[in-house]
């Protein structure tokens, strides 16, 4: 099982969650960019570079993601494909994306873009928050409770 992060966007702070879970739990954490990434050096905290053309970093998710694994994206239709191939998501405000839940995501997203295209609603979202971070590492460490009894369900 391994996690993997669309790390164009994620926030500094939830990388560094990561990369203490990553040490703490040995699960593989790789960073996905179009840039180069500063990493700790770990065998368990990797970094993909990808070109710079548009969604490269979700499609080198998407070719290398497998069920159980966990994407952390803020990116709604890579969570969307990611759930479809069995993963489970994550975003860095802690929304967790599943099969009961993506549907909604999906069209609140589209709902929110047509409001912005309008210009309905101006302005992103806001900063990340401690009850964000929270609610991401709350998320995180169940996600990480769950490993050992799926590593020992694939090992029957």
């Amino acid at each position: 099982m391994n996690v993997w992060v669309d790390a164009d966007a994620c926030p500094v702070v939830i990388k560094d969650m990561l990369f203490r879970a990553a040490r703490r739990t040995h699960v593989l954490v790789t960073l996905v960019a179009n840039q180069a990434l500063l990493i700790p050096i770990s065998p368990y905290i990797k970094a993909l570079r990808v070109a710079t053309t548009p969604d490269a970093a979700d499609q080198a998710i998407l070719d290398r993601v497998a069920p159980n694994d966990l994407v952390v994206t803020a990116d709604i239709p890579l969570a969307a494909h990611a759930v479809r191939l069995g993963a489970a998501g994550l975003s860095p405000r802690g929304v967790v994306f599943n099969q009961d839940t993506i549907g909604a995501q999906v069209a609140t997203r589209n709902l929110m873009t047509d409001l912005r295209d309008t210009g309905a609603i101006t302005g992103g979202p806001a900063t990340l928050s401690l009850a964000d971070r929270r609610n991401f590492a709350n998320h995180l460490d169940a996600w990480l409770a769950r490993m050992p009894a799926l590593k020992a369900l694939k090992a029957e």
